[in-house]
């Protein structure tokens, strides 16, 4: 097995900001893997809310958990996380998870175990990888790099027509913008731009449009690459 990834496309951006969707939809496009890192860490915050109730564990407690319980298994179209041997996609995305899921995100073991199951999916075909810092330390070299934000507003309307599937009142949008703005604070040591990153706001633009800009891109940088090697 190659120790190289063998092409990454890292797409990187705050809570909300369309991640995971876009990039499952640019790898459709592309014919590639995607690899939701994010759910990595929710994988790893159900096991250990499975193993013990209530948010009194130790770093050590989460790490020696997930990596007993969790694997991440590749399927036609990407690579999705087991716990104990199970798809528990419902599980992961449940409000005990959210919950919980930023204060595992920030255990410097546990991000590092995340990183190198990524590490090692892209070693195995090439990918589509979504979450934070992605471009910046797990993928340094990444052959396209994507930085997606857009505002907090626009954001939470999104998650809460995603959560609910109806038109949110401004109430309701104005209450998950707080939540947004505060989880933002909270991983910001995690959600940096890399300094080579194509910055794209996603603020009026549509999902579509998103997915055809950055797949534009990843074949002006094949096509480049190809010209090289030829040349």
């Amino acid at each position: 097995m190659s120790e190289r990834p063998l092409f990454v496309i890292a797409i990187d951006g705050p809570a909300a900001s369309g991640k995971s969707s876009t990039a499952q939809w640019v790898a459709e496009r592309l014919g590639l893997r995607h690899v939701d890192s994010g759910s990595l860490y929710r994988a790893a915050t159900a096991a250990i809310v499975r193993k013990a109730k209530g948010s009194d564990w130790t770093e050590a407690d989460v790490l020696e958990t997930a990596r007993a319980s969790v694997k991440l298994v590749p399927t036609p179209r990407g690579f999705v996380p087991h716990i104990d041997g199970q798809p528990a996609e419902d599980e992961i995305r449940g409000s005990s998870v959210t919950q919980n899921v930023s204060t595992v995100a920030s255990m410097q073991t546990v991000r590092a175990w995340v990183n190198e199951q990524v590490r090692l999916a892209a070693r195995t075909s090439p990918v589509v990888v979504d979450g934070r810092d992605i471009g910046t330390t797990v993928f340094p070299d990444a052959a396209v790099k994507i930085f997606l934000v857009a505002d907090p507003w626009e954001r939470a309307r999104r998650r809460l027509v995603q959560r609910h599937q109806r038109a949110p009142s401004d109430q309701e949008i104005a209450e998950e913008t707080d939540l947004l703005v505060h989880r933002d604070a909270k991983d910001a040591q995690q959600s940096q731009q890399a300094p080579d990153a194509i910055l794209l706001d996603t603020t009026y633009l549509t999902q579509e449009e998103q997915v055809d800009r950055i797949v534009a891109l990843a074949n002006a940088v094949t096509h480049r690459g190809d010209d090289t090697s030829t040349g």
